[in-house]
């Protein structure tokens, strides 16, 4: 079993990632994990949830080695009885070179991110390809009215998980086509994508210039990934040396820094805390930011990754003094067991009982969940939310939001029909889940489709709007 982005499990999913790591030990299937921003804590966790399975044993822990350098492979395996963990004892050859990334501050915590799209025209105005990030839909899309309605002359793009399905993949596939591996050719002059946190990882684009919402250690460095990241790529000359401008946080009344509320509700101020400290030594004070210059060291990537998460996840404090790290620490490690406790209730057995050599007792727990969202809602540890097909409302019937026309009751007549109109999948904001779960039902034509039976329809008027919850 191959799992990438292992990195991307908060307490919550690592809580069944855990648990199936032990089972795939016990029944002796090989695990490879994959992460290039992995914090040392967790992978000794997963090594030893691994041979705990692979031994029979609760409890097992088995030191894992410290890497040699960047990036490293860990292997756990059992032998003679007795556990094994090793770490490659030199660095693996990097897919592309170390070299040095300059950050500065941009502060800025208002969602509108007026001077984020001020950055961008400057960043981009003698040409270049910008990839902006931040943590918020509603931000993502007020910077991109901000560049569209200022008259942005460039290609300009926007991305984030409230598109729908077929939308997202259309935007995806264009990003990659123009600033992928193969672009070559078809590398605008002058480009901006700005997204969410989709862009962290499984986006194989290139950037010349990154501005960037504060976030976790591992995530802002996952962010960096995206930076000069194709070798033999054309760039201007402004953008030899690839550059970060750090935004969603500013200079607070006490001298700490104030974080975008969207960042906290999401991330927590501990680990926001020390994000800002590691990116205060590569690109000096806060207080001091705004010129997009910095005097400071820089950091070297991929290099310093290992170092970078091991120091953000670490237990010596590096936060400077007056900005109340152990006060945030607090409450996000409360914060973290009342989570780690919620995804508890739903594992398959009782914590120390997995290796039971029956099957007694196996769903002790029991599902609570009954519908489909109910189920969804058991892993991502949120407000739950649902998933709506989105159609148009024609005369005499229906249309799928490519224009593919449904019948009369919204009737599909084969698997290709169902794709396309599959491709109208949005997940709508928690705030409405209830209203649509009161209003909406499955089109009466979808009966006789297994995937679209109990799939929600979003019907939208002819003039393309439908009021929920009013």
């Amino acid at each position: 079993m191959v799992v990438d982005e292992v990195h991307a499990a908060d307490v919550y999913m690592r809580q069944f990632l855990v648990e199936a790591l032990r089972w795939l030990g016990q029944a002796g299937v090989p695990v490879v994990l994959l992460s290039a921003t992995l914090p040392p804590a967790q992978r000794q966790r997963f090594v030893d949830a691994y041979l705990s399975g692979v031994l029979g044993t609760a409890d097992v822990h088995q030191a894992v080695p410290e890497p040699a350098g960047y990036p490293c492979v860990t292997v756990a395996y059992g032998a003679d009885g007795g556990a094994v963990a090793e770490t490659s004892r030199e660095a693996v050859r990097p897919w592309r070179e170390s070299a040095p990334v300059r950050l500065a501050w941009l502060p800025d915590v208002d969602p509108a991110g007026t001077p984020v799209a001020a950055a961008v025209r400057k960043a981009v105005a003698d040409g270049g390809v910008a990839l902006v990030v931040v943590n918020q839909v509603a931000r993502a899309q007020a910077i991109y009215r901000d560049l569209q309605e200022g008259g942005f002359d460039g290609v300009l793009h926007l991305l984030h998980a409230r598109l729908c399905a077929a939308h997202r993949a259309d935007r995806t596939a264009e990003c990659l086509r123009l600033m992928g591996p193969q672009a070559g050719e078809y590398r605008p002059e002058r480009m901006v994508v700005i997204a969410t946190q989709l862009a962290e990882q499984s986006f194989d684009v290139d950037a010349d210039v990154l501005i960037t919402d504060l976030a976790p250690a591992d995530l802002l460095l996952q962010r960096i990934g995206r930076l000069h990241r194709h070798g033999g790529t054309r760039r201007p000359s402004a953008h030899h040396v690839p550059q970060v401008l750090v935004t969603g946080v500013a200079p607070g009344r006490d001298g700490g820094p104030r974080f975008l509320h969207a960042s906290k509700q999401i991330y927590g101020e501990w680990s926001l805390l020390r994000a800002a400290a590691l990116v205060t030594e590569a690109a000096g004070p806060l207080a001091g930011g705004g010129t997009g210059v910095s005097t400071a060291s820089g950091w070297s990537i991929p290099a310093d990754v290992p170092e970078l998460v091991a120091r953000a996840y670490g237990d010596a404090g590096i936060c400077p003094a007056g900005w109340d790290e152990s006060g945030a620490w607090e409450r996000w490690s409360a914060k973290e067991r009342e989570r780690e406790k919620n995804a508890e209730e739903f594992l398959l057995c009782r914590r120390r009982e997995w290796a039971f050599p029956t099957l007694e007792g196996l769903h002790y727990a029991g599902s609570r969940a009954a519908s489909e969202e109910q189920l969804d809602a058991v892993v991502r540890d949120g407000d739950p939310s649902v998933e709506v097909v989105i159609v148009r409302r024609a005369s005499g019937g229906y249309r799928g939001i490519d224009g593919t026309w449904l019948g009369v009751h919204g009737e599909v007549d084969d698997d290709e029909v169902t794709d396309r109109l599959m491709g109208g999948t949005v997940r709508l904001p928690p705030g409405l889940t209830e209203a649509a779960q009161d209003e909406l039902s499955p089109l009466p034509g979808w009966a006789g489709r297994p995937w679209l039976r109990y799939r929600l329809a979003l019907v939208l008027e002819e003039d393309g709007t439908r009021l929920l919850g009013a």
